[in-house]
């Protein structure tokens, strides 16, 4: 494609003992598949965001990259009935640049497959004037769906993550053409 939509996928969780990096790797190969996205990774762990904001150098790359982003994808688990605090961090960190931008989930975790994390994320990314897709990929009990080599045979997580793919993918685009031809009033 000669103009693909830049991805950026973030890995919430920055535990030491985190699962995040299977659920993460796995998505990447599924993801990177469609040649619609050029897709990065901003895995939160290895990204410094200072709760002080007057670390200027580094907060200004971080919001230069989201602002050359097209669409995101957050990788997340469930903590205590919410999502990661390093997650609110990385939307606090920066304002505009997620604006008229679409964001799908990848959600993990017990029983609840991480849905109630995803669940109070949509509030977050509403206020932050982003399009949360509707298709969500969940994984409950993540640790026993996924094998050795970090493949999964859970049918209805591979059929939700094509079409949140889909989705995301017409969102994307559209908004970008929006974005190009009526700038989103800030």
């Amino acid at each position: 494609m000669d103009n693909p939509l830049r991805l950026e996928v973030i890995v919430a969780s920055v535990r030491p003992e985190r699962f995040a990096p299977v659920v993460a790797d796995w998505f990447l190969r599924t993801v990177r598949a469609n040649p619609e996205f050029d897709t990065g990774v901003i895995d939160l762990r290895e990204t410094p965001l200072p709760v002080d904001l007057t670390d200027t150098p580094t907060v200004e790359a971080y919001r230069a990259r989201l602002a050359a982003a097209d669409a995101f994808v957050a990788i997340t688990s469930e903590y205590n009935h919410g999502y990661p605090a390093s997650l609110k961090t990385a939307f606090d960190t920066a304002k505009r640049e997620w604006r008229a931008k679409p964001i799908g989930f990848v959600a993990y975790g017990g029983l609840s497959g991480g849905l109630r994390a995803v669940e109070q994320l949509r509030q977050v990314v509403a206020e932050i004037h982003m399009v949360s897709i509707r298709e969500t990929v969940s994984f409950h009990q993540a640790k026993k769906q996924f094998d050795a080599a970090g493949e999964t045979h859970d049918g209805a997580a591979i059929d939700a993550a094509d079409r949140l793919i889909r989705q995301l993918t017409w969102w994307a685009r559209t908004l970008r053409t929006a974005r190009t031809t009526d700038p989103y009033p800030g």
